[in-house]
């Protein structure tokens, strides 16, 4: 019996059907570090269904001892497999890399393996929070720089990407709505790229936009806790006023900034 049918029966009391034992070469090339194919490539290599290892109604007993091992072995180890994932791990952005395909432009995490071959054409460029708001201002606008941030996809490669535009000491500037959950995913973006970023949103301009566009809501408005000093006045004028704003308010507000903020 290998180590890891005794350790899973020794701790949960559970015997395993024989099948089990087909999981004991992947787990050895797991912890050899080996490179791994696609989650349902790796089944189907060893006798399963394409689904075994990421659908727990497929095979139950099987999902949920692979599961437990890669917790209890694994749990600390990165596991060298090819993701096969692209929904949701990639980044849109606009006039931003040369191209000769139409814009707005799609990234996916294996072009990102290699940011070098990107040429940056702006010097600038503007994140945007919500999905509606970035294609409609590229409607508007289709020369601005722009980049998707859609709400709260930080996904590897949009991190990658943005680090990536840093080193080339690109400008960056944030746009998002105006509720304690538009602040926090600021926040976080600031943490994650230590630069300056609120050169439009300014807590000034914020109060400014609460008092003549905020709607009032208490679910919207409570206060969370923010490490951006800048942010942190936004979050404190949101919280006190009990008001919201959505990006989707502010497009006649982005188009006169928008251009001004470019042209410094």
């Amino acid at each position: 019996m290998s180590k890891y049918l005794k350790t899973y029966q020794e701790k949960t009391g559970k015997i395993l059907k024989p099948q089990a034992i087909k999981l004991d070469k992947l787990f050895d090339h797991i912890e050899k570090g080996m490179p791994l194919p696609p989650r349902g490539q790796q089944a189907v290599n060893l006798g399963f269904t394409a689904h075994t290892l990421n659908d727990s109604g497929e095979n139950p007993e099987i999902y949920k001892y692979y599961h437990w091992v890669i917790n209890y072995f694994f749990k600390d180890k990165p596991i060298n497999e090819l993701s096969s994932n692209l929904i949701g791990t990639s980044i849109v952005t606009a006039n931003l890399i040369e191209t000769n395909l139409p814009q707005p432009i799609t990234l996916n995490p294996w072009q990102m393996r290699s940011p070098e071959l990107f040429k940056i054409n702006s010097k600038k460029v503007i994140i945007i929070e919500n999905n509606g708001v970035f294609i409609w201002l590229y409607k508007l606008h289709p020369d601005w720089p722009l980049i998707n941030q859609s709400g709260n996809d930080f996904n590897k490669t949009y991190n990658d990407f943005l680090r990536m535009l840093t080193s080339k000491n690109t400008e960056m500037t944030y746009l998002g709505d105006l509720d304690s959950e538009g602040i926090r995913i600021a926040d976080h973006l600031s943490s994650i790229l230590h630069t300056t970023l609120f050169s439009i949103q300014t807590p000034e301009r914020v109060l400014d936009w609460l008092v003549r566009y905020g709607k009032n809501d208490v679910g919207r408005t409570t206060k969370l806790p923010i490490a951006n000093k800048i942010l942190l006045k936004e979050m404190e004028s949101i919280s006190a006023l009990e008001k919201f704003v959505e990006q989707e308010q502010l497009i006649s507000d982005y188009e006169q900034y928008i251009p001004e903020w470019l042209k410094k």
